[in-house]
């Protein structure tokens, strides 16, 4: 089983910057895909960015889509979200996981293993 620990996280303001690390243990070769998902209160869990094992393909929600950038170093095994231009909607939990397969890549059902998420907290 795959081992994520992810941080951080903290509080800013609306418009200030984070970036997210999530580090893994040895990612199996099965392993084709890394995203970040994010859950607010009282809100379903939803998918944030993904990456390809390559680095080479990334998929963004729409609402992040040029303001969020993902990347991933595989000789680290460290996943990487930039966050900028933070709003206040982006106030969530914030989690990293893996799947064997990016497509659906927004369907959290495919992701087989989580981390423990790091709240990250936008201030208007």
């Amino acid at each position: 089983k795959v081992q994520l620990v992810e941080s951080g996280g903290g509080s800013v303001q609306a418009g200030e910057t984070l970036k997210l690390s999530c580090d893994g243990s040895e990612i199996p070769y099965n392993m084709r895909c890394m995203g970040w998902f994010r859950q607010a209160s009282g809100k379903e869990r939803e998918a944030v960015a993904v990456i390809g094992s390559s680095g080479t393909t990334t998929y963004y929600a729409d609402s992040v889509r040029g303001r969020f950038s993902i990347s991933i170093d595989r000789a680290k095994t460290t996943l990487s979200l930039q966050m900028n231009s933070l709003k206040s909607e982006d106030t969530a939990m914030y989690y990293c996981a893996t799947a064997v397969r990016c497509l659906p890549w927004y369907d959290r059902k495919e992701y087989a293993d989580w981390g423990q998420g790091t709240q990250v907290t936008v201030s208007s």
